[in-house]
Parts: C-alpha cells; structure tokens; sequence
C-alpha cells in the first residue's frame, strides 16, 4: 500500500490493481478499516447537520428577538427544557456561545453575522466530508467486489 511518492496510500487512493494483490486477510483487514471510517465520516456528517441545524434555529431566534420592544417579558432558556421568566433589557445586545463554556457579547447584527459565518464554514465542511465518505464508499465496494473474487478463487 505504498503511493508512488513512497508514503503510505489513503485507503480511499488505492486501486483496484494493488487491491488484487493483496491476500484475504489483507482485505478483510482492509474492508474494517475502512467500514469504520465511513462509520465515522456517517457520524461526523450527522453531527455537523445537526449542528446547522442549532445555528439556523439561533439565527431565527437572533432576528426575532431584533424585532420585539423592551420591557418585553419572555422566558429565557437556560438549558434545551428549562426556561424562566425575564424582561427584555437591550435588544442590541446579545451574549453568544462561542464554544466550551465561554461568551461574548455582541451587538445583534454581530451576533447574526457570526451565526452566518459558522453556518457557511459548517456547510462548506459538510460539503468536502461527503466527497470523502463517497469516495471512501466507491472504495468499499471495490473491496468488498475484489474479496468476494478472491473468496471465490480459493474455492475453485
């Protein structure tokens, strides 16, 4: 499995040619490895998707608080299922999570923008992450067809 420049070949690089001659242990081998990195890129898809997700409800969220008058009571979420009372103070400014427990205050149109410019990197990551579990997928099959004929040779 080495690539032509002497380093060691992605398993979604290889080719049918160095898949034949590779043993049925090689393969076997092989096809988890790379069963579990489609398993894994699966999981990372799902977990950007819902990640998205959060981001667009926040933004709808951001834009509507934009939109109600101060003094304005509301419940205030504090986890996903627990809310309390509160009073609108400043609509303009808002704390946003930036990640592991920290905030930072913003004004709403910043708060808005930074909400668009993770949706866009998350798509944009989504994007390059199923170019790499399709190929990674193209790769599997391969295997899976190049063990089933080599299975079928040893029996013959």
């Amino acid at each position: 499995m080495a690539s032509s420049k002497g380093g060691a070949a992605s398993p979604a690089v290889l080719r049918a040619s160095e898949m034949e001659k590779m043993s049925v242990e090689q393969l076997k081998a092989l096809k988890e490895q790379i069963d579990l990195e489609v398993n894994l890129l699966q999981d990372s898809l799902n977990n950007i998707k819902t990640a998205t997700g959060r981001l667009e409800t926040t933004a709808t969220s951001l834009h509507d608080l934009s939109l109600r008058p101060q003094g304005k009571k509301m419940l205030v979420p504090l986890t996903a299922s627990l809310y309390v009372p509160g009073t609108l103070d400043d609509a303009d400014k808002v704390l946003v999570d930036i990640g592991t427990g920290y905030f930072v205050e913003k004004t709403m149109n910043e708060g808005k923008d930074y909400c668009e410019r993770k949706i866009n990197l998350l798509k944009s990551n989504f994007e390059q992450l199923i170019e790499v579990c399709f190929q990674s997928i193209f790769v599997l099959r391969m295997l899976r067809n190049c063990l089933h004929l080599e299975i079928v040779a040893q029996d013959t």
